[in-house]
């Protein structure tokens, strides 16, 4: 599958507008010029800046671009259900994805001392 430039632009730049929206309750650190929000606001406004440049070239290049193409191997069985050949099984690859960011969490929430914030499992909080 491959998108216009200009479709993949507004979704960098939607993910930087969310996250300057985010920062915007860090904490200030009294007596400091920089505080918690500085880095991931930079980095916000360059996803910002890098995603309006490709909105203008996508939009520029859109006669010779379609918004969405899809690959032939989309259309293709053999190739669509070629997870099933190496015996994955859907249910397990959940479980293993849940485990590992539930430890990933955990190592930077308790070892580390990061304030992460729990999102949809705030029930599960320890």
């Amino acid at each position: 599958m491959k998108l216009n430039d200009a479709v993949f632009g507004l979704l960098l730049t939607l993910v930087g507008a969310a996250v300057l929206v985010a920062i915007r309750g860090y904490p200030k650190i009294p007596g400091q010029p920089v505080g918690p929000a500085l880095f991931p606001g930079l980095i916000a406004a360059g996803l910002c800046i890098a995603g309006l440049l490709l909105i203008a070239r996508g939009l520029r290049h859109r006669g010779e671009q379609p918004w969405l193409a899809w690959d032939d191997w989309v259309r293709s069985p053999r190739h669509a259900l070629a997870l099933l050949v190496l015996r994955v099984r859907p249910v397990l690859a959940l479980v293993i994805a849940l485990v590992a960011a539930l430890l990933v969490h955990t190592a930077f929430y308790k070892l580390l001392k990061v304030p992460l914030p729990w999102g949809l499992l705030t029930g599960v909080a320890w």
